[in-house]
């Protein structure tokens, strides 16, 4: 009796550890300088470490949220372009035109609001959120798939502008650049868990 259950056993753990080295087989990572997707992450945040900030909250928010909504546009319009999953380009083309809008309204606020405020701590905040940021997208498992390296760097993408448009809301002055920021934490709230959803039925793959 102690024999058979002992070969049971030994067969549960022997079918465990074939099905994980099946699922082991499935998963695919690719280096982050090979990437596209990240290449593009990487140009976005380097264009970033240059933007010089004006202590005026509203101001750097608007030029900041500009650069970060390109990468955003960037990285959708690689999806359109190499990408094979019609949700995945459904959203990136949404994506698109949303923040194409925005970069409109950002850059016709910074062309009639000359930086007049004195926060500085709102630009360390917000240079700690981007390199926050930086580094959690170096920390992302990528696989060369276009549509699932578009959906799991853009989680990390909006998450980003969430909590830069937070700082936004308790620092800006603006109520335009408020609004703005309430928008962007809005609408790209419903697209991380859209996002979410797509990965998981996926099964992250």
């Amino acid at each position: 009796m102690k024999n058979f259950l002992k070969l049971i056993t030994l067969s549960a753990i022997v079918a465990v550890m074939s099905a994980c080295s099946k699922d082991d087989d499935k998963i695919k990572i690719q280096g982050h300088d090979q990437n596209q997707m990240m290449g593009i992450m990487h140009q976005m945040m380097a264009k970033l470490d240059t933007m010089k900030m004006t202590k005026d909250p509203d101001n750097d928010f608007a030029m900041m949220m500009r650069m970060h909504h390109q990468g955003a546009i960037d990285m959708a319009n690689l999806e359109l372009k190499s990408g094979s999953d019609a949700t995945m380009k459904q959203m990136a083309q949404s994506i698109i035109s949303s923040q194409q809008a925005e970069i409109t309204q950002l850059s016709a606020f910074l062309k009639s609001h000359p930086p007049h405020g004195n926060d500085p701590d709102f630009d360390m905040m917000l240079m700690d959120n981007m390199k926050k940021s930086g580094k959690q997208a170096d920390l992302q498992i990528i696989n060369g798939d276009i549509d699932h390296d578009f959906a799991i760097l853009m989680i990390g993408h909006h998450q980003s502008a969430i909590e830069n448009s937070r700082l936004e809301l308790i620092h800006g002055q603006e109520q335009s650049m408020k609004t703005m920021a309430t928008n962007i934490i809005d609408a790209q709230m419903k697209e991380i868990g859209q996002f979410q959803d797509w990965l998981l039925a996926r099964g992250n793959k």
